[in-house]
């Protein structure tokens, strides 16, 4: 593979002396301490002194993401160690390895947006136990602290999603992220019911396929596009109504099926082509704009009068709260018993292969999440 995705990761010079988190400062600590004020005691904590981290030290192309020998991270008061099972590879993981990420992202950087596993250690009043199935995602995670490319992690409990199931890892791990972004659009940000219609644009996309799944299983018709003719039936396989070709302009192709524009419209592909998607919603129907696909974040002189007169304008971009447990609990369910689909591209196999899957993700050319599985 080329720009070294094929090439070996394992850095084994000796064990890094830099620490995951020691960068990271929790005020009142120490003086809590002073004032002989007692800290929450911590159920578990049977994690090894070393773990290995898939480390970027510095920016750069595939060869920056080296794996290390690293001290496991000491949790803090309110914060849950996860021993990591599996996690999905983002964008944004790509955009940290390069280094074109903001500046709250500072290196040497464990990446990793999002992961699943098991509770090594949380304090005792957390309602969390050791071993329990958990779920964490965004809020910092792999920019500001360090992410899920690893052994174990360390997030705040308020990250953390518990939850039970018999499905494997591989599907389990590709969820958090995709699945959070994608309910979070269509409840908090379309507020979608059942009976309604939604169009999303940018369908082929993970958060694309899951929206219209789980669109489906709240009971809406799902109108979704691909830019390729050949990927319709990618769109089908994923309960959409109705596959569009979108050709960059849609709105009359929406306005053929639902005359009175559709009821709300997930944007995905960008600024682009977010003044078209604008005109395929119904007076009183609502836009979310969620993703860029096509790289354009901004309108050039928008004005808000290119917003069609009574159609609504908003946007997301959501935490772990926005997928409640119960919803998570749904969901798997839902996959177990065949109503949502989970669409994966590749699964990985050990700290040894990110490189072979932010390179696939980069390439473009499997739709679905690729997933990294750490094997015991």
């Amino acid at each position: 593979m080329q720009n070294g995705a094929g090439s070996p990761l394992t850095d084994h010079p000796g064990t890094c002396a830099w620490s995951p988190g020691s960068d990271f400062t929790f005020p009142g600590d120490e003086h809590n301490k002073e004032l002989g004020m007692s800290q929450p005691t911590a159920t578990g904590g049977a994690a090894p002194a070393t773990m290995r981290a898939v480390v970027v030290t510095r920016p750069g192309s595939l060869d920056a993401l080296q794996i290390k020998d690293v001290p496991v991270p000491v949790r803090k008061p309110g914060w849950v160690r996860i021993k990591v099972k599996a996690f999905g590879v983002n964008e944004s993981e790509v955009t940290t390895r390069k280094g074109e990420s903001d500046a709250v992202v500072t290196y040497p950087r464990v990446p990793g947006i999002e992961g699943v596993g098991v509770v090594d250690e949380a304090d005792e009043d957390s309602g969390l136990r050791p071993g329990q199935q958990v779920a964490t995602m965004m809020g910092g995670m792999g920019r500001s602290y360090d992410g899920a490319y690893a052994q174990y992690v360390t997030v705040p409990a308020g990250q953390v999603i518990p939850f039970e199931t018999g499905l494997p890892w591989d599907v389990v791990g590709a969820l958090p992220e995709m699945f959070q972004t994608a309910y979070g659009s269509l409840t908090r940000g379309l507020d979608l019911k059942a009976g309604q219609t939604l169009l999303i644009r940018g369908g082929t996309s993970t958060v694309g396929l899951s929206a219209a799944t789980i669109a489906k299983d709240l009971g809406a018709t799902v109108i979704s596009t691909t830019r390729s003719p050949g990927r319709t039936e990618e769109l089908r396989a994923a309960g959409v109504d109705h596959p569009l070709v979108d050709n960059g302009t849609l709105a009359d192709q929406v306005r053929e099926l639902v005359p009175d524009g559709v009821d709300a419209a997930l944007e995905l592909v960008g600024c682009s082509v977010l003044p078209d998607t604008l005109n395929t919603v119904r007076r009183h129907g609502t836009v979310c704009f969620t993703g860029a696909l096509a790289g354009q974040w901004s309108i050039p002189d928008f004005t808000p009068f290119m917003i069609p007169f009574g159609v609504r304008l908003t946007s997301y971009g959501g935490q772990a709260a926005d997928l409640p447990a119960d919803v998570f609990a749904h969901q798997l369910q839902a996959i177990a018993a065949g109503r949502l689909n989970v669409p994966v591209a590749k699964v990985y196999h050990g700290l040894e292969q990110v490189r072979d899957a932010q390179a696939d993700l980069e390439s473009g050319t499997t739709p679905g999440k690729h997933v990294v599985v750490l094997d015991d």
